[in-house]
C-alpha cells in the first residue's frame, strides 16, 4: 500500500468515527491492549514479545511485561521500567502539545480539558507499545541519525543522545514513525520542521508500509465505528 493511500485511510478515522474513538488517553491503551494488538504483541523499538506476567512482588497484580530473551534486551538503568511495556505517544505530547494555545498558558495541566489536545493524546495511530526504559529515555526527545556508537540495550537497536536530545529508532520502524508524524501533520495540523521533513521522507521510502502497518491500520478504523 503506498504512502498517500494509507494516510487517506488514516486521515479519515478521525473524522468518520470522531464519536466511538476512545475519549481519554487511559481508555486509548486498553482499547490498544486489548483489540489492536492481539496476536502480535511486539515492542515498537525493540521487537520484544510481551504478554501479561505477575508484578514482581505483587503476584496479584500483573501487568505487559517484554520476555526479554526475545529480543536480547539489556536495562540501560532501570530495570524495574525495563520490565514493563507502556503505551508511547510516537509524536510526544510535549511537541504537539506545546503547539497549542492551551499549552502555553500552564502546559500539559492546562491542556486536559481541551477537545484538540484530548484528541491527540488518544489517537490511537499515534500509540505503540514500547519498553518503559526506552519510553523513559526517549522522553520527549526528536527522532534521528546518532551514528557509530553501540546502544545501551544489548541487542536492542535503539539509541539516545541524551546531551543532543535525539533517540534513533531501529530500520524497521522508520517509516512508520515518519508516516505517524504524516497523519498527525494531515489530522491534526502538527507542524514539522524542514529538516524533520527531510528525515522523515526518506524514511518513509527507506521503510515502506508492511502488512503489519496495514492490518493495524484496519483494526484501529474497525475498533473506532
Amino acid at each position: 500500500m503506498r504512502r498517500t493511500l494509507l494516510l487517506s485511510l488514516l486521515v479519515s478515522l478521525p473524522l468518520t468515527a470522531l464519536a466511538d474513538r476512545p475519549a481519554s488517553f487511559y481508555s486509548a491503551k486498553k482499547v490498544l491492549n486489548e483489540k489492536i494488538y492481539t496476536g502480535n504483541q511486539v515492542s515498537f523499538y525493540c521487537g520484544c514479545s510481551y504478554g501479561e506476567a505477575p508484578v514482581p512482588g505483587k503476584p496479584d497484580r500483573t501487568r505487559l511485561t517484554p520476555d526479554a530473551s526475545s529480543c536480547g534486551l539489556k536495562p540501560r538503568k532501570n530495570a524495574n521500567r525495563a520490565g514493563r511495556i507502556e503505551w508511547e505517544h510516537v509524536v510526544p505530547a510535549w511537541e504537539f502539545g506545546h503547539q497549542l494555545q492551551c499549552w502555553q498558558q500552564g502546559g500539559r495541566k492546562a491542556c486536559k480539558k481541551d477537545p484538540q489536545f484530548k484528541a491527540m493524546e488518544s489517537d490511537m495511530m499515534n500509540l505503540v507499545p514500547a519498553v518503559g526504559e526506552l519510553n523513559g529515555d526517549r522522553s520527549n526527545f526528536r527522532y534521528g541519525m546518532i551514528g557509530g556508537e553501540a546502544g545501551a540495550y544489548g541487542r536492542c537497536d535503539f539509541k539516545v543522545d541524551f546531551k543532543q536530545r535525539v533517540a534513533e529508532p531501529r530500520p524497521e520502524v522508520r517509516g512508520d514513525i515518519a508516516r505517524t508524524y504524516f497523519y498527525m501533520e494531515k489530522t491534526y495540523g502538527l507542524k514539522i520542521s524542514r529538516k524533520q521533513r527531510q528525515l522523515f521522507e526518506a524514511w518513509d521510502k527507506q521503510d515502506p508500509v508492511d502488512a503489519w502497518e496495514q492490518e493495524r491500520a484496519r483494526r484501529i478504523a474497525d475498533a473506532s465505528r
